[in-house]
């Protein structure tokens, strides 16, 4: 058995109907009707056409707005830096060790979890609560890129 031997399927395969060749086998409007815009060369229907009634994306109500400034940051909880090996912490460290794959506008450390020992982080932005476990675990927070 080679690939030169395949064949398809006893009924799978069947002949192309020739349309437009005399009366006797579809022939004047080839199965196109009269008139309309199937009947023209070239049709094609849009997306989303429904025959004249009103399409459903019309239909819906429009809701809210995407913010084109928006800025997505990398975010790390103060949590998970505790669990981490290693005293000092800055964007190409965390990268390295895996913590976030994208850096976006920048990185964010949130406050979540807790902070056992002292360690000193560089980041782009700090919220207030992760400000204050950084500061009362002993450690320092530093603001970089401002």
């Amino acid at each position: 058995m080679n690939l030169s031997g395949l064949k398809p399927p006893k009924g799978q395969k069947h002949a192309k109907r020739r349309v437009g060749r005399g009366m006797g086998s579809r022939g004047k409007t080839s199965g196109r009707g009269h008139k309309g815009a199937k009947a023209v060369s070239g049709y094609s229907m849009m997306r989303g056409f429904e025959g004249g009634q009103m399409p459903l994306h019309r239909r819906l109500p429009k809701r809210g707005f995407t913010n084109i400034f928006r800025e997505e940051f990398a975010i790390v909880n103060v949590g998970r830096l505790d669990k981490l090996e290693g005293d000092v912490f800055d964007v190409a460290r965390l990268m390295e060790l895996g913590v976030f794959k994208k850096l976006g506008a920048g990185l964010k450390i949130l406050g979540a979890g807790e902070l056992d020992r002292a360690i000193r982080v560089q980041a782009h932005k700090f919220s207030e609560s992760a400000m204050e476990k950084i500061k009362a675990a002993g450690g320092s927070a530093e603001v970089v890129g401002a």
